[in-house]
């Protein structure tokens, strides 16, 4: 992407808070009485993962992981390479990951997988927004903001080659 410019505003702030809040709802209704622990994605899931935050009156322990499978192009490159690992035992414990976006599913896939393999007791995944379009694996969504279409997404946390996370809504790149 040469010259990039930004499209117009898909879903706004307003929109997005009162989704957080639904979904909030939905996680204290699916774990009432238990605690949870939200591992966000880094670095796009942060302003999502803090909206979710508010939502939930849940007895909550955060902790975050980097990883890539993007580089600075629009196309993921099918391999998932973990940059920073959990600082919090995860075993028996209810994690919820919480990510941006949900392209292909490769990362997220081989995520839940392996949380899982830490023995975690349940493994559920929030996302701001799922492009099924992208999709490349099979992967079951617990909580989704909302569905896109198929363009490059930035803004509210997603990036292109680490610009735009700021934009305050959600918008896309035009060519």
């Amino acid at each position: 992407m040469q010259d990039q410019t930004i499209g117009t505003v898909m879903i706004t702030q307003e929109q997005i808070n009162k989704r957080a809040a639904e979904i909030g709802r939905q996680i204290e209704a699916d774990y009432r009485g238990e605690s949870v622990v939200l591992v966000g994605i880094l670095r796009g899931a942060v302003v999502w993962m803090a909206d979710i935050m508010k939502n939930v009156n849940l007895d909550m322990r955060i902790d975050f992981m980097a990883v890539s499978s993007y580089g600075a192009s629009t196309k993921s490159s099918g391999i998932v390479k973990i940059n920073k690992d959990l600082d919090t035992d995860i075993e028996g414990k209810n994690v919820i990951i919480v990510e941006d976006i949900i392209d292909s599913g490769i990362t997220l896939n081989y995520l839940k997988g392996y949380m899982e393999n830490r023995e975690a007791k349940s493994v559920r995944i929030c996302t701001l927004l799922d492009k099924p379009e992208g999709r490349r694996v099979d992967i079951d969504v617990d909580y989704i903001g909302f569905t896109v279409d198929d363009k490059f997404i930035v803004g509210y946390g997603l990036d292109y080659d680490q610009k735009y996370r700021n934009l305050p809504y959600i918008s896309y790149l035009e060519e």
